[in-house]
């Protein structure tokens, strides 16, 4: 069964947010690493993971990060500081 992602991304200097979905994660953040992704990773070098959520289907996934891109700029940063107090980049294994 596939397993469908909502992640967001920021710069070194953690001063914007990317967000995005996907069915297959370490793949998506190569390709934004890579300058494959989207023009907003490229341009603002947003390829650090700092927050990722997963889920059974597609459409709960894309409706998440419709729900996260409405979202004040301070909500986001309160979300990610739950699950991710310090910030620091995620390493898929």
């Amino acid at each position: 069964m596939s397993k469908y992602y909502c992640y967001i991304l920021s710069n070194k200097n953690r001063t914007v947010l990317y967000i995005g979905y996907t069915e297959d994660l370490q793949q998506r953040l190569e390709e934004h690493k890579n300058g494959k992704g989207a023009v907003f990773t490229k341009k603002y070098n947003s390829i650090d993971l700092i927050h990722f959520e997963e889920f059974e289907l597609k459409k709960e996934a894309k409706s998440r990060e419709k729900q996260l891109k409405n979202w004040h700029k301070e909500w986001k940063w309160n979300l990610i500081k739950e699950f991710n107090p310090e910030l620091k980049k995620i390493e898929l294994k």
